[in-house]
């Protein structure tokens, strides 16, 4: 498998999962402030994913499979031995789709106007509003609970990638001490040391 990936991008969530699951793979750049985008092999990306955007995953059959969710738990499928989703039908896999879905819909998508350098910032200090609110949930259903789902799943993997952004954005997480220790945890696990230096992030 190929991912393709831009460093830091909620394509950092598919790689850590990646690299969590044992399975070979390649990771390849594009670089999204190109127009057009394009591979580090050179390669224009909307030839690979007419979307633009990353992630991308290309399949050993030569299919591309996009949409950060979905490949979280197409990868998680290969390997069931490693526990990385709940196992397909359980109620327990459904709590974890929501997690995804809430994380994509509901944290991802509010952070867009952080990332306009020419956004007001009065914009700029309403999405962070919008985050802080979502951010007080996460942080009160993680608890004490290491992960989660109290063990470790592809949708942890989702979460640290788009928590590690308010630090890039030199936003600060102080009022949530379990989302802070939760990214600590996050930040020690082999398969996320991996990922960030396979993306030149440390």
């Amino acid at each position: 498998m190929k991912l393709y990936f831009s460093p830091g991008s909620c394509a950092l969530a598919v790689h850590i999962a990646l690299a969590e699951s044992g399975l070979p793979y390649e990771a390849e750049a594009v670089n999204l402030r190109e127009n057009p985008h394009t591979t580090a092999g050179g390669v224009v990306y909307t030839t690979i994913n007419p979307k633009g955007y990353v992630p991308a995953l290309l399949l050993d059959n030569g299919e591309i499979l996009t949409e950060g969710q979905v490949l979280l738990q197409y990868i998680a499928d290969q390997v069931p031995e490693k526990q990385i989703a709940p196992a397909a039908g359980t109620l327990k896999r459904y709590r974890m789709m929501a997690w995804l879905s809430f994380i994509s819909s509901e944290v991802h998508k509010a952070y867009k106007p952080l990332w306009i350098p020419t956004a007001s910032a009065e914009k700029k200090d309403a999405a962070w509003a919008v985050l802080s609110q979502r951010f007080e949930y996460i942080n009160h259903e993680l608890g004490n609970r290491e992960y989660l789902l109290g063990s470790f799943t592809v949708a942890d993997c989702y979460l640290y990638v788009v928590l590690t952004w308010a630090d890039r954005l030199k936003r600060s997480t102080d009022a949530w001490p379990d989302l802070q220790a939760f990214v600590k945890r996050m930040n020690i696990r082999p398969s996320v040391q991996k990922a960030l230096k396979e993306e030149g992030l440390i």
